[in-house]
């Protein structure tokens, strides 16, 4: 009953897009990446369908505790550390992993009151050129010393990020790998390096783990390589349906700001139940495509809180309560995000609670 906006999540797709990474990195573990609600699809149900995985990413503390409250047993991984000292408690209490990138995070591990009941397992971050997190190649042989030093420690391994691993003409990347390989030399560790975009484009860069994150919810990471080309499947179909039908007379206009005329004789606009009050990006541009009925159609006119208008004149058989799909099988989100002058990461991680996501096998 009530408004219908679903975002579908098939369990099939997220499983066979997890094999594709598995056949592009046949020898590395999988740090599968689920912070921000698994890019807006569900945080545990996500985590319980890609339940194989040797471990999970998330962004803060908060995310684990969610897994660990679900039963999620896996290890997980804290890809932006701890950010306050106290946090060290509830790492310890729930078996967490952590990436270490900062001094202050090395300091609140030296000053933990004492030796836990199990080492704290780290990873160490260094920045080879992404200039966010990690430290700086000049200091990351004191920080790895710190760490070795501690008791309270296990030093899992070495981590680094790529910036430009979608860019596969540009040549950072393969620098950032022989620095970062450089750099660790003999130390014993683990080592991850890449990204979804690293595992498709830079396989010099796989390593010991790899950790996929907008792969394995059937989107490509590369502008110029289709997720179809790469045997992805879109985890996620966005859907609505049709609320309202409106005939627009010529020159007439559509929506706030008239941004949209008619210069047809007359135009069939349906109204559809989603806006930027679900998450649909206000500024998607008019010609912004949709399926109706699994046939294409196009925006007209600005996006609304709670609705957006589609010009269905070329679909005379369309009618209220018709279904809509704003992005899914058969509607690449890449192209709507194109349309709308941005990434699909921000389009899955836009959702707001209006959104029902309903996991679909």
């Amino acid at each position: 009953m009530g408004r219908h906006v679903i975002a579908k999540v098939s369990q099939k797709a997220l499983l066979n897009n997890l094999q594709q990474v598995q056949r592009l990195a046949p020898q590395s573990k999988i740090l599968a990446m689920i912070k921000a609600n698994a890019y807006g699809h569900g945080l545990i149900p996500v985590a319980k369908a890609l339940k194989s995985v040797d471990a999970f990413g998330v962004a803060c503390i908060e995310e684990a505790l969610r897994l660990r409250q679900a039963g999620i047993k896996t290890d997980i991984v804290l890809i932006e550390g701890i950010f306050r000292p106290e946090e060290l408690e509830l790492v310890q209490a729930f078996g967490l992993t952590v990436v270490v990138h900062h001094w202050a995070q090395i300091q609140a591990l030296q000053n933990y009151r004492e030796l836990p009941l199990q080492p704290f397992k780290v990873w160490l971050k260094i920045n080879t050129g992404m200039n966010r997190l990690g430290f700086p190649v000049a200091e990351f042989d004191v920080a790895w010393r710190k760490i070795i030093e501690m008791p309270q420690v296990t030093l899992l391994g070495f981590m680094t990020h790529f910036p430009n691993a979608d860019q596969t003409e540009h040549d950072l990347t393969q620098q950032q790998c022989v620095q970062f390989s450089q750099l660790i030399g003999e130390r014993p560790g683990q080592k991850c390096l890449a990204n979804s975009a690293g595992v498709i484009a830079w396989p010099q860069s796989h390593a010991d783990w790899v950790r996929p994150g907008l792969m394995l919810y059937g989107a490509s990471p590369l502008p110029k390589v289709s997720a179809a080309s790469l045997n992805l499947m879109p985890a996620m179909q966005l859907c609505s349906e049709i609320i309202a039908i409106q005939t627009v007379n010529p020159e007439e206009c559509v929506g706030y700001g008239g941004t949209w005329k008619n210069v047809k004789n007359s135009a069939k606009i349906g109204i559809v139940a989603i806006g930027y009050g679900d998450g649909y990006p206000w500024h998607a541009k008019n010609g912004t495509p949709v399926l109706v009925n699994g046939q294409r159609a196009s925006t007209v006119g600005r996006v609304s809180m709670d609705m957006l208008a589609i010009d269905i004149s070329a679909l005379p058989q369309v009618k209220i309560g018709d279904p809509v799909m704003l992005w899914g099988d058969g509607l690449p989100i890449e192209e709507v995000a194109a349309h709308a002058g941005t990434i699909p990461w921000e389009l899955f991680c836009r959702f707001t609670e209006r959104v029902t996501v309903q996991v679909i096998l």
